[in-house]
């Protein structure tokens, strides 16, 4: 009887072994997105009843970038975004600015000291810049002593701003502007995240309070605040999921009802900026409203700007700086504003959705047309970008080019929007490669040099350290470290572009059937010194774009190649008290008007010699260049602006024999043929 009552136990602790075993041994799966079920106890995602968060954003300071992306950040450090203080007078001195006063009076109380800080500060906390730091919090200080009994904070210029009713008729003269706190906002959220300092959430609360005692008819007014309106709502979330109160969801809604009418409207008259910061509203009010309709809204129109101005290589649009019916040629040109705002609301709608899409196209804007708005030191940029575009230089391209005046000259000193705003391109994009995932998982989402320490399975903090030279190779190795074994799903994005991908854990390949635009989920007990290695193959591929006059694009990867221009860059130097911020014209030195010849796939795949200095963006450094076969096409040429002529037709007639061309990622170029005609394969 003494045996018999001890015999289940045993079977017990056999089964319970068994199990346990079973709990950590590998899984390989291939899953559509990160499962919601069980929430993660570490890291802030949706709290009830918004959506559950398939991922969730790790706190500022836990990623650390290395190789070519730290690099990208310490050349913005030292260019024109770390040094903006010497070249705007918007930024040059918190003692007299209406942000930094601390009650609200002063100068510039408009947009671009909050454009500035939002990318400089979370800048600082990604390179640990103790200098940066303290500069970007003497400004947070005065925007947080700013607060009122009544909830307002910051400008009290912006209480009575004629900008806000310029396009109500109406209304009062002058009305509340809530647009440029929205990105004031942003960095608070930031300061919060890196120094868990209170007064944030105090300050956030007692606003939003302000906001939602606002009557209708006063509220989110047209022009700017009314179309990007989502930034506010992105906040009033955050809020919330810190937060809890209910009354953030009652505002929430306020400011969905506010904004939405404006995709009701005719296309045709878009602002570029603002379409790609507004088109994602309606997927973040579906994490409250949870109607299916908002979410397949969101991307019925970004396909649909997409479809009408964007059939180009870059993943951007024609809207320079409003798209023009009919005007979708690739000399079309984008802000470079729109290109950050554009990384920013893929990188948030990754977070929402989970699906790798958002992804894809995140890096399509980052690596192809984000690198040549700058020059590659990054101490100067220019306000329009196309990717087509053969000479820059102060020469007005307007009608070619909607905006009048100087728009794609180099120069540190203009483009008012983009000189401050183009600050949190690469630190949002670097704050985004790992997000947390449910059941205290990792995702690996975006690929570059960096590492992450982030908590993981039953609390264990790990680091995980990507080493790779994607996008430029298709190789990435990942290397991890911890003090103890631990379990948890560590999940890795495949590229949509990517059909064959292969999978090595501690040197063993693994069985794998994956599939494009999905993630390789890997449950298993990781220990200290384990690797994981993904090779994502990317073969050359020619995109055509039959809704552009069926003209072709070369891709390898996530990168979109360009025609090698020789570039001639001209130095002028605007003002002779500061030598070390020229501006430049470029202009090119050899042929660009070459259609290509698809007939013999004569396309050959060179990678040259990665660069000393870690940076790959440059014409001279290019680490993957190809050689391609072309023809001239005599007709097609510049107009009399500079702008290189609407694309022909394809396929061209060209007689005579083909030319060897060679082609460079289209983030390289700064000058550029990134779509072109194809010549008729007969002649």
């Amino acid at each position: 009887m003494k045996m018999n009552r001890l015999f289940p136990a045993w079977i017990a602790a056999v089964v319970l072994c068994l199990f346990a075993h079973e709990a950590g041994a590998l899984q390989v799966q291939v899953v559509d997105k990160p499962d919601i079920r069980e929430g993660n106890d570490y890291y802030v995602g949706n709290r009830a009843p918004l959506q559950p968060s398939p991922l969730m954003k790790l706190p500022i300071g836990v990623i650390e970038p290395a190789g070519w992306l730290r690099r990208q950040l310490l050349l913005q450090a030292e260019g024109e975004v770390g040094h903006l203080p010497e070249l705007s007078k918007f930024v040059a001195d918190p003692e007299t600015s209406a942000w930094a006063s601390g009650t609200g009076e002063g100068e510039h109380p408009w947009e671009e000291a909050p454009y500035w800080l939002k990318g400089y500060g979370d800048m600082g906390y990604l390179l640990g810049d103790e200098q940066i730091i303290a500069t970007a919090r003497r400004w947070i200080e005065g925007v947080l002593a700013s607060s009122r009994d009544d909830g307002w904070f910051g400008p009290v210029a912006n209480l009575t701003s004629q900008r806000a009713s310029v396009n109500s008729p109406g209304t009062a003269q002058n009305a509340i502007d809530f647009w440029p706190h929205m990105p004031m906002l942003n960095v608070l959220q930031s300061w919060y995240e890196y120094s868990g300092d209170q007064r944030v959430l105090e300050v956030l609360s007692k606003y939003f309070r302000f906001q939602l005692n606002v009557p209708d008819e006063q509220f989110l007014l047209p022009y700017w605040q009314q179309q990007r309106g989502a930034d506010n709502l992105e906040s009033v979330h955050w809020l919330y999921n810190r937060t809890g109160e209910p009354w953030l969801l009652e505002l929430a809604e306020k400011i969905h009802r506010h904004t939405a009418g404006y995709w009701k409207g005719d296309p045709r008259g878009w602002h570029g900026v603002n379409i790609a910061q507004a088109f994602r509203g309606p997927a973040q009010f579906w994490q409250q409203s949870h109607d299916p309709q908002h979410l397949l809204q969101t991307e019925q129109l970004y396909q649909q700007v997409r479809h009408l101005y964007g059939q180009v290589p870059g993943g951007m649009f024609g809207a320079d700086e409003r798209v023009r019916e009919g005007f979708g040629d690739p000399r079309q040109a984008t802000e470079t504003c729109a290109m950050v705002e554009m990384m920013r609301s893929h990188e948030m709608l990754l977070q929402i959705e989970g699906d790798v899409r958002w992804a894809d196209r995140c890096e399509d804007v980052a690596f192809n047309s984000l690198p040549a708005a700058f020059t590659a030191d990054l101490k100067a940029l220019h306000y329009m970008t196309s990717p087509n575009m053969i000479e820059l230089d102060e020469r007005s391209k307007s009608p070619s080019i909607l905006n009048r005046g100087n728009m794609c000259q180099y120069n540190p000193y203009k483009f008012r929007c983009c000189q401050h705003n183009v600050s949190h391109g690469w630190p949002y994009f670097t704050e985004h490669l790992y997000l947390a995932t449910s059941g205290g998982g990792l995702a690996v989402v975006l690929y570059a040099p960096s590492a992450v320490k982030a908590k993981v399975g039953d609390g264990t903090q790990v680091r995980v350290a990507q080493d790779t030279q994607y996008p430029f190779r298709e190789d990435v190795l990942l290397k991890l470290e911890t003090d103890k074994a631990v379990e948890f799903p560590l999940f890795l994005r495949i590229p949509g572009w990517c059909e064959n991908v292969q999978l090595w854990i501690n040197g063993e390949q693994q069985t794998l059937t994956a599939r494009p635009g999905a993630y390789v989920r890997i449950n298993r007990t990781w220990a200290d010194g384990d690797q994981v290695k993904l090779h994502l193959s990317m073969p050359l591929r020619v995109q055509r774009w039959p809704g552009n006059h069926d003209s072709a694009s070369v891709q390898r990867g996530p990168l979109t190649f360009s025609l090698k221009i020789v570039e001639n860059w001209e130095k002028l130097i605007p003002d002779a008290q500061k030598p070390q911020w020229p501006a430049w014209n470029v202009r090119p030195g050899s042929p660009w008007n070459y259609g290509l010849v698809l007939d013999d796939g004569q396309f050959e795949v060179m990678q040259t010699s990665w660069p000393d200095d870690d940076q790959p963006f440059a014409w001279e450094a290019a680490p993957v260049v190809i050689r391609a076969r072309a023809k001239r096409i005599a007709q097609w040429q510049a107009d009399d602006l500079g702008v290189v002529g609407l694309l022909p037709a394809s396929p061209v007639r060209v007689e005579g024999p083909a030319e060897s061309i060679e082609l460079i990622p289209m983030g390289v170029a700064r000058l550029r043929i990134s779509q072109f005609p194809v010549v008729d394969a007969g002649h």
